[in-house]
């Protein structure tokens, strides 16, 4: 479904990715590790197209999507849960929502997937008509995951979704990215710092440091791999 090729990537001077390469199949969750500053975010943001790749490729069921502005990208089928979760404050549950459906052109299954996201997350649903701004920072990022769901997304990309979490809701957004995953067929790909809860509900990882990919196996085997555990997973 999608393929990096020696992808780099600079902020200014500052070479943030050095020729990665990863490739993720349809129906996968895949998500990567690493240490603050190893360019998962930024590998995120040149995939959406917010940060343009300089060199290399990437593919996004079989279209060339390197040079594409992030509208098109969306269009596409890619849809991003940035870090901090950027909602709208301001507008209230719907329109976040509503927001997230605004490239759409099948008006009669906005409806219905509204009703879909509120029955992933009551909690939503009972508080539709509340400013995004007055939830709690779990609940700010059902919104957010929520709000992207709303496009449609065939891949799902989801930047730090524990950041800043409670253990207990961090366990429950974990259960939700099961779901859409198994339930929808969404493809997935997750940035997450909590290396033991990413390997765990990913089918394969990839190691980052440094802005380069220095290793990729299964998230099972990974989790038993004596240089991740001492270096990820405090063992």
């Amino acid at each position: 479904m999608l393929k990096l090729k020696d992808v780099q990537s600079f902020y200014g001077n500052i070479q943030a990715l050095k020729k990665v390469s990863l490739d993720v199949e349809q129906g996968e969750i895949i998500t990567l590790i690493g240490a603050n500053g190893a360019g998962k975010s930024t590998t995120l943001m040149t995939l959406c197209g917010v940060i343009q790749a300089r060199h290399g490729k990437i593919t996004f069921e079989g279209k060339d999507i390197t040079a594409m502005p992030p509208d098109k990208i969306v269009a596409l089928g890619i849809s991003q849960v940035p870090e901090g979760r950027r909602i709208f404050p301001y507008l209230t549950i719907t329109e976040n929502l509503d927001m997230g459906s605004f490239l759409r052109r099948d008006t009669h299954n906005i409806k219905a997937d509204m009703d879909h996201i509120f029955d992933l997350f009551p909690i939503l649903a009972e508080r539709r008509s509340q400013p995004g701004g007055t939830l709690s920072g779990g609940e700010q990022q059902m919104l957010a995951i929520s709000r992207a769901l709303m496009s449609r997304p065939k891949l799902l990309l989801l930047d730090e979704p524990s950041l800043g979490l409670a253990p207990l809701v961090t366990k429950r957004i974990f259960e939700i990215i099961r779901r859409i995953n198994k339930e929808s067929g969404t493809t997935i790909l997750l940035v997450e710092q909590n290396a033991n809860l990413a390997l765990k509900v990913a089918d394969r990882a990839y190691v980052m440091e440094t802005g380069t990919v220095t290793m990729t196996d299964t998230g099972k085997n990974l989790l038993a791999n004596e240089d991740v555990k001492k270096a990820y997973l405090g063992i």
